[in-house]
Order: structure tokens, then C-alpha cells, then sequence
């Protein structure tokens, strides 16, 4: 099976594909001091509560955008799972071109999304990742990878509004119901939750008149779904878009050999 590993800044995200189907995932913390042999430990630890081993994974795929883990990531799978990682990086096909001005700026992680995205909803397509960062990437009619506006995350946001301002402090991050606050943990929820589903229709609607029409808009990573239902121009959720971005581009490697 296929081990698909998402590396982001605050989380990392795992899967495990029998083929084309992911049968498990897990998300846990990035944490960017962790060497190659405590990598492996974690990863055996979370395979066996399935009842599975390090002989379960024939394959290992990468995307991050830490860059000691996209070194530490590569070791593990080499020297504890023994198969030779492939690792979404500059020189990688992913049968995906990149339009931007330096193509090597662009994320992993956004390029992977860009794929699996235009694989499974055609395009034009705008994907919004919802990470440490919350990222629109664009993607062309004809699969290109046009560009990405970034804006600030909502868990830094909240983190910022927490540290700047003496009467607030960090809330529960669920959807509140109501725009109108009845309390402060309340008023700073729907702030969050609406506040960033304007944003998310603000730059759609902008992205869909660059783009020269209607594009399908796709939402992913860990806080999609707490925005999803109060933005009108979001189409789909697909919490699991990256690691199937990432089976997608392993398989394309295969076929290519």
C-alpha cells in the first residue's frame, strides 16, 4: 500500500491507499525538530492501531513545505520502511504545468491540490485551502497552474487577535450560528466564521472574473468545513483532496516508467 504523507506548517496529515482508495488517515502535529527514526515511530505507532505493520507500506509519497522535514521525511521512508520515497518537488512530473513567474516558489502542497482538483472536477477550478495559511489556487481549462493568492489562516488569525488585544482571549473554533454575538467568545467566532466566508466569496468572485467565467471551486484542509456551509460560492468539500493528489501523482510516476 501506499503511504501519502501531507507536511504542513502546523499539521501533517497521513494516508493510507490500497490502490486508488484511501482505507485510513490520521493528522497529527507538525513538529520540525523530529528526526527520521522518531518520524518512524510515529508512523508505526498510528499503523498499528489498524493491526498493520512496516510491511503493509510498498511505497511512500511526499509533499511539504517544511524544509527539514523534506529531508528527515525521505530518510524514514528509506531507511525504516525500505522503499524509495517520491517526493513532490521541482523536476517531479505531475502533469500539471506551472504558469507563474519562478514555478520552484510554488508550493507542494498547492501543486498536489491543483492535480487532484482538475483530475476530479475539471476546470477552470479554484482550490482554497484552508491551512496555516488560507491559499486560492487557480488552475486553468487546460490543467495549468495559473497562480495563488494567500491570506492569513484562521487559527493565526485568532492567534493574533488573542495576542494583540488585552480583552480577548483564544476561543473554541466552532460555527456560532448567529452573526450577532450575545457574547464575546461568541462575537469573535462569528467574526471568524463569516468574516472568512466573506472572503472566501470576495476572491472566488475575483478569481472567477480573471479566469473568464465560472470555475468549480473546491475546499480542503483542516478548517474547510467550519467555513464551507456560509460561503455561497463554494462548490465542494474534499477534506482529503492533498493526499489524493498525491496517489494520483504516485500512479502517473508508475505508469511513466
Amino acid at each position: 500500500m501506499l503511504l501519502a504523507v501531507d507536511v504542513g506548517n502546523t499539521h501533517t496529515v497521513l494516508g493510507l491507499f490500497d490502490g486508488s482508495e484511501l482505507v485510513h488517515d490520521w493528522r497529527v502535529s507538525t513538529v520540525v525538530t523530529r528526526t527520521a527514526d522518531e518520524l518512524a515511530i510515529m508512523v508505526f505507532d498510528l499503523l498499528k492501531l489498524y493491526g498493520l505493520d512496516r510491511s503493509a507500506v510498498s511505497a511512500f509519497a511526499l509533499a511539504s513545505v517544511v524544509p527539514r522535514l523534506n529531508v528527515q521525511y525521505p530518510l524514514m521512508s528509506t531507511r525504516h520502511l525500505k522503499v524509495e520515497p517520491l517526493v513532490v518537488a521541482p523536476g517531479v512530473k505531475t502533469g500539471m504545468p506551472i504558469l507563474t513567474n519562478n514555478p520552484r516558489e510554488v508550493g507542494a502542497d498547492l501543486i498536489v491540490d491543483g492535480v487532484a482538483a482538475y483530475e476530479r472536477y475539471g476546470g477552470p477550478c479554484i482550490v482554497v485551502d484552508f491551512g496555516t495559511a488560507t491559499t486560492f489556487s487557480a488552475i486553468s481549462s487546460k490543467g495549468e497552474y495559473l497562480g495563488t493568492a494567500i491570506a492569513p489562516g484562521i487559527e493565526v488569525s485568532i492567534d493574533a487577535l488573542a495576542s494583540r488585544a488585552a480583552k480577548l482571549s483564544k476561543i473554541e473554533l466552532v460555527d456560532p450560528g448567529t452573526v450577532i454575538g450575545r457574547s464575546t467568545q461568541h462575537s469573535m467566532q462569528a467574526g471568524v466564521v463569516f468574516g472568512f466566508a466573506g472572503q472566501v466569496d470576495g476572491i472566488i468572485g475575483k478569481m472567477r472574473e480573471e479566469l473568464g467565467g465560472h470555475a468549480v471551486s473546491v475546499a480542503t484542509g483542516g478548517l474547510a468545513c467550519l467555513v464551507f456551509e456560509h460561503a455561497r460560492t463554494l462548490d465542494h468539500l474534499d477534506s482529503m483532496l492533498t493526499l489524493k493528489g498525491l496517489e494520483l501523482i504516485f500512479r502517473r510516476s508508475q505508469e511513466g516508467r
